[in-house]
């Protein structure tokens, strides 16, 4: 079947791999629609593992349904792309983010299950679940980074009234400005340094106010606004800078949820965290009940989330779309691929 493959550093290419094989306990799909997502994005600039196949953002088409007697071949579907052990208590207690098994063969970020950037994928039976028919394949492809943005959403516990600082204007950045918008939040607002994405932020009505991170008064402007920090930040970079301004915006005794995935160590102020009490939550991936509540809110339309998409692409327009999604100056937040395009 054709793939997609990372090929060395900011290089993929288009190749021929072995198919996804039936297996009594994975479902067989054919992917329909497959996201970018921004964990692609570090493979992709650091240029390993080679040979990896990305994608695990998607909606697809089972072709086999293996032991999932209530599902058929032609049921769309959508899955959690991880691999939980399912016996450890952070299993049983339906935290599988905490689980040590959790990515050692997750699909798209592992070389041993190759992801949707391939033509079809094999999913663990007990991962999957069915796409309501009212949704459509691009609105069940963004279900993984919605739940990502929830779960963040949940451990920053956002009263009514809250002043919440979002830092980033990705799709998680997004995702979660909406939602806090959602929980209550009377001022969203998001700081970015790309100002095509900041001002495509408020556009799309995800924050109230668009802080441009590259300027030197925009803690200043902060205090100013928010009459002495933030309630909650969330961060959703990774980098050295945004963590420190997460950290220097939000309020004495305030919460920063860290979602953003750093690579390596960075220096960060943490006198300015012991001095005000800021308490800082790290945030990885989401429980399997929030990912499930995630596809209800869509199907239900609660929350929009088609809007985010800025193109869908084929596979000889990989390259141009993980190179526009780290330009650092395209405006573009999701990109989706479609294997039949």
């Amino acid at each position: 079947m054709r793939a997609v493959a990372l090929k060395g550093k900011r290089e993929f290419e288009l190749k021929e791999i072995e198919d996804a094989k039936k297996a009594k306990d994975r479902v067989l799909i054919k992917v329909l629609k497959a996201g970018i997502c921004g964990s692609d994005l570090h493979n992709f600039e650091l240029g390993g593992p080679v040979g990896l196949v990305m994608g695990h953002e998607f909606c697809g088409e089972v072709l086999d349904n293996g032991d999932r007697l209530d599902l058929k071949k032609g049921d769309r579907v959508t899955a959690l792309p991880i691999s939980p052990c399912g016996k450890c208590e952070a299993c049983l207690k339906g935290e599988v983010q905490y689980c040590p098994h959790t990515w050692s063969d997750a699909l798209g970020l592992a070389l041993t299950n190759p992801g949707a950037l391939g033509e079809k994928i094999s999913v663990r039976s007990d991962m999957v679940y069915k796409v309501p028919d009212n949704v459509s394949d691009v609105e069940m492809a963004m279900v993984e980074p919605t739940a990502v943005a929830l779960h963040a959403i949940h451990l920053a516990d956002i009263k009514v009234g809250a002043k919440v600082l979002v830092v980033g204007g990705g799709i998680i950045g997004l995702l979660s400005a909406m939602l806090a918008k959602k929980e209550g939040a009377s001022f969203v607002a998001l700081s970015e340094t790309n100002p095509n994405r900041g001002k495509k932020a408020l556009t799309l009505a995800s924050c109230d106010k668009y802080y441009d991170a590259t300027k030197k008064d925009m803690l200043t402007e902060i205090n100013t606004d928010t009459q002495g920090g933030f309630d909650v930040v969330i961060e959703c970079c990774g980098n050295a800078p945004a963590v420190s301004s997460a950290i220097m915006a939000v309020k004495p005794g305030g919460l920063v949820v860290l979602v953003g995935v750093a690579t390596a160590a960075i220096p960060t102020p943490t006198v300015v965290a012991v001095m005000r009490e800021i308490k800082l939550q790290g945030a990885i991936a989401y429980t399997k009940e929030e990912f499930k509540t995630c596809i209800d809110l869509i199907a239900n339309g609660q929350i929009e989330v088609k809007q985010f998409v800025d193109d869908i692409v084929g596979y000889n327009e990989v390259q141009k779309a993980y190179e526009r999604l780290t330009s650092g100056s395209d405006s573009a937040v999701k990109i989706l691929v479609d294997p039949e395009k």
